[in-house]
């Protein structure tokens, strides 16, 4: 994967924050529980306050995700230009849900701006947090990552059925995004055909 397909991948994915749905799937499901929302039948018996439960508790997993990037980019510097750019997708995330950044305090509801996100300084890209030891073998650590991403999509679609409709919209970019990232870095990086070639 190169630099520039990481980089497009991750400005997708953090179009996701603006709470517009990136698949098929993810915008019916979503458009279902506004219709649900307005008719007073929506699922679960939504609230106000099982969102902001919700929103903390995808924002604790998101943040476990953004931190295991850490954890391998510290453990396999080689690495940090493939994952970098995916790195700062999941903590944008984090933010968009309301979660601290690394050593920080989050706010509940807190509103993100994709348009305002940046990648982590190295200072707080490269700092794993405590007991998370990545494999020493740098593809089984991608190995790793690649199904940290694929359950991390999982529960957000999961989630879709308890949230209220702006929190369903989030979390089906989200899902979305997360996919895209597993097969991202399931595929072999491509050599380099070196000059003149």
């Amino acid at each position: 994967m190169t630099g520039a397909t990481a980089g497009a991948v991750a400005a997708g994915a953090l179009t996701g924050c603006s709470g517009e749905p990136s698949d098929t799937g993810g915008r019916d499901r979503a458009r279902g529980a506004q219709g649900a929302y307005e008719q007073g039948n929506a699922p679960g018996g939504w609230s106000e306050a099982a969102d902001t439960r919700l929103r903390k508790r995808l924002a604790a997993s998101g943040g476990a995700l953004r931190d295991r990037y850490d954890a391998v980019i510290a453990a396999h510097p080689a690495l940090a230009g493939r994952l970098t750019e995916l790195r700062a997708s999941a903590a944008a995330h984090v933010t968009a849900l309301g979660g601290a950044a690394p050593g920080g305090a989050g706010a509940s509801g807190a509103v993100h701006d994709p348009a305002h996100t940046t990648a982590p300084s190295p200072a707080t890209s490269t700092a794993p947090a405590p007991g998370l030891t990545p494999d020493p073998d740098p593809a089984r650590a991608l190995a790793d990552l690649v199904a940290a991403e694929r359950r991390s999509s999982a529960a957000y679609t999961a989630a879709l059925d308890g949230a209220g409709p702006e929190l369903a919209r989030l979390l089906a970019s989200v899902a979305a995004a997360g996919a895209a990232h597993a097969y991202l870095l399931s595929r072999p990086v491509a050599a380099d055909p070196g000059p003149g070639r």
